[in-house]
C-alpha cells in the first residue's frame, strides 16, 4: 500500500478515527527492545515508531522499509538527523532486497496490507534474514470469535480497508491470517495484548 497520496493526512485522519490507540499499540513493548542491536521496521510510515525506539535505543542499526516516499521523508524529517544509525528504503517488502541480519523484525498495522498467499512468502524473506532467536514485533487489527464486539469491529475493518481502496488503490479486503504465517516459519507467541474488545492486538513473537 502506496500512502504517497495521503501522507500528508495520515496522522491526523488516524487520530480522527482511534485517538491515541494506534499509537499506544505500536510503542506497547518499547522496552522490551532495549536489547535490539540490529533492525528491521517495515511500514512504519511516517516515523513516528522509529523516532521513538531510536531514543531510547539508540546504539541499534535500523532499516526502515516503506513503499510510500513521502512517508518514509517525513519519518527522515521526524529524527532530525538525531540518529546516522538509521537507513530508510523505498521498496516493496515482497521484493525489495533486505540487506542486514536482524535480531528484532517490527511490523504495526503492516502485515493486514497482504493477502494470504503474500504474507507466506514476505515472512519466509525476512524470516530467512533473521538470527535464530529474533523477534517479531506486532500490531495489529483482530476479531473476536463471536459475539457484538466482533461484529462492530468486522464493521469497522470492512470501513477501513474500503477507505484505503479509495485513497490508495488497496485491493485487500479482509484480513489475513498472519499468525499462520508467521508459525510456519517458527515466530511463536511470548507476550500478547488485547484491546478494545479485541479489535487491537499487540504481540512478541519469538523464534525458537
Amino acid at each position: 500500500m502506496n500512502c504517497d497520496g495521503i501522507a500528508r493526512w495520515y496522522r491526523a485522519l488516524e487520530y480522527l478515527v482511534f485517538g491515541r490507540a494506534l499509537e499506544r499499540r505500536r510503542f506497547e513493548y518499547l522496552n522490551d527492545m532495549a536489547d535490539a542491536r540490529h533492525v528491521l521496521i517495515l511500514g512504519d510510515g511516517d516515523g513516528r515508531f522509529t523516532a521513538e525506539f531510536v531514543r531510547r535505543n539508540g546504539e541499534a542499526t535500523v532499516e526502515s522499509v516503506d513503499l510510500s516516499a513521502r512517508m518514509l521523508a517525513m519519518a527522515s524529517k521526524r529524527l532530525g538527523g538525531c540518529s546516522t544509525n538509521v537507513r530508510f528504503r523505498v521498496g516493496d517488502a515482497r521484493s525489495i532486497a533486505f540487506e542486514g541480519t536482524y535480531d528484532l523484525v517490527v511490523t504495526h498495522f503492516f502485515l493486514d496490507c497482504f493477502r494470504n498467499d503474500e504474507l507466506d512468502g514476505l515472512v519466509e524473506r525476512v524470516a530467512e534474514r533473521c538470527d535464530a532467536g529474533a523477534r517479531w514485533v506486532i500490531s495489529e487489527f483482530g476479531l473476536r470469535e463471536s459475539g457484538i464486539e466482533r461484529t462492530l469491529a468486522w464493521a469497522l475493518v470492512r470501513f477501513l480497508y474500503f477507505g484505503f481502496w479509495l485513497t490508495t488503490g488497496l485491493s485487500v479486503k479482509r484480513l489475513p491470517d498472519y499468525a499462520s504465517a508467521l508459525e510456519k516459519h517458527g515466530f511463536q507467541v511470548v507476550r500478547r495484548r488485547a484491546v478494545l474488545g479485541g479489535l487491537l492486538v499487540s504481540e512478541i513473537r519469538a523464534r525458537g
